[in-house]
């Protein structure tokens, strides 16, 4: 993807689509553009705290740089919510819901100015990884997705997909599980469904809000070298927790990630599919398997969601399931780890490779097991890679907007390093 389309700071050439009391950032010839600014006209409020900013740095130190340079750009109200204690209460509030500020702090991203935006901007590039279709990239295009359900629900056409919304079959790769049945998990309903009290001002299915302008940035903890603090970033189908402990990463997940819908293509013709290089992977590891080693990873539980998701902090299961990574093959071995890589590159590339070294040494220990059907086109299809450290779920359920097509729920975990080993779940 070339960086003109990369910008999540664009022109206000653009499509608006108001949602409520806030308006989302919106799709604007491959980037997004604010469509309103953080105070009221005639208003105005304290400059916040100025901190130090240095253009030099690099590693986490250039991360705390670019944090500090973001804070700068805010007034006093804004930096207070932002700036956040780094709290059990604070970095598990994330959800898969489109609940807004209701259920996640920090700072809503439709209150940004143009300014403000692009330092936000820099800050979750330098925090994140530059793989194509992975870190920042896969990010921006998590919350485009999010603009186009706005967008179709606002034209009310959320009964069906765009007729230019190409979708994923399983044609791309490994054919479905001959053994499956309908009855796995096909009649589950989507859990991302909303439901419950909206939040104020929202707009979206029983008042929950799409859209990107319904993404918030907490930064829990003071920015810094030495001390522990966690970069807090998400909304509806995105949740980024990374925690900084002595100018290291001590913690790259909980990564939530999913996408509705699962493809598209914008009106410059670019097509979009944020989650279709972690799909392509577990394509490939399940194409691989023989009907032996299929009949050993299967789980005889069904699933309609990730078992992880938020609120789930600390369950993994006692137990191990599925096939052994040692009983692979050399090559099937390679795509148990390459399967892994698209959620671990969400983080900067230098603790992606640390990371992705370690779950190498534990691969021998890890399981391959699946669920439904292995050609994740079909609710209730679900795979789950579970090793000594590393945790990945990825599911398929009925759309909420699009309802004639999957979508997807992924979920990236670490049995040790989940908010930096910061919090205990027992």
């Amino acid at each position: 993807m070339s960086k003109e389309r990369t910008r999540l700071v664009r022109s206000r050439r653009t499509r608006r689509v108001a949602l409520g009391a806030a308006t989302a950032l919106v799709l604007a010839g491959g980037g997004f553009a604010v469509a309103n600014a953080a105070t009221p006209a005639g208003e105005k409020s304290a400059v916040g705290v100025q901190r130090p900013v240095d253009k030099q740095a690099k590693g986490s130190a250039a991360v705390v740089s670019a944090a500090n340079a973001f804070l700068n750009t805010l007034t006093s109200d804004q930096q207070a919510s932002t700036l956040l204690d780094l709290t059990q209460a604070n970095a598990t509030a994330w959800s898969n819901l489109p609940c807004g500020g209701t259920c996640r702090p920090g700072i809503q991203f439709s209150t940004l100015s143009d300014d403000q935006l692009a330092a936000a901007e820099t800050l979750l590039k330098t925090a994140l990884g530059t793989g194509k279709d992975t870190g920042y990239e896969h990010v921006l295009q998590t919350l485009k997705a999010d603009d186009v359900l706005a967008s179709a629900e606002s034209t009310s056409s959320a009964s069906a997909a765009p007729t230019d919304a190409p979708t994923a079959t399983a044609t791309d790769s490994a054919s479905a599980d001959p053994s499956a049945t309908a009855t796995d998990s096909a009649s589950a309903a989507p859990t991302d469904v909303p439901t419950g009290a909206p939040p104020s001002g929202g707009g979206g299915a029983g008042g929950f809000s799409y859209g990107s302008g319904y993404y918030y940035l907490a930064l829990l903890g003071t920015p810094s070298r030495t001390g522990t603090w966690q970069l807090h970033f998400g909304g509806h189908h995105l949740a980024v927790n990374i925690t900084y402990k002595d100018g290291k990463v001590s913690g790259a997940s909980p990564f939530f990630t999913g996408v509705e819908p699962t493809s598209w293509t914008a009106d410059d013709g670019t097509t979009y599919a944020p989650l279709a290089k972690f799909r392509d992977g577990l394509l490939k590891l399940t194409g691989s398997l023989s009907t032996a080693q299929l009949a050993e990873a299967k789980l005889s539980e069904s699933f309609s969601d990730v078992l992880l998701g938020p609120g789930k902090d600390g369950d993994f299961p006692e137990t191990k399931e599925g096939i052994k990574a040692s009983e692979l093959s050399p090559k099937q071995k390679k795509l148990v780890l390459a399967a892994i890589h698209p959620w671990i590159a969400d983080v900067d590339d230098a603790t992606a490779a640390q990371l992705m070294k370690t779950y190498a040494k534990e691969l021998d220990q890890t399981y391959v097991a699946y669920s439904g059907g292995t050609g994740l086109d079909t609710q209730g299809d679900y795979v789950r890679i579970d090793g000594p450290s590393v945790w990945v779920e990825f599911v398929c359920q009925n759309g909420v907007v699009f309802q004639n097509q999957v979508h997807y729920h992924t979920v990236y975990r670490d049995h040790t390093r989940d908010y930096g080993n910061e919090f205990s779940f027992s």
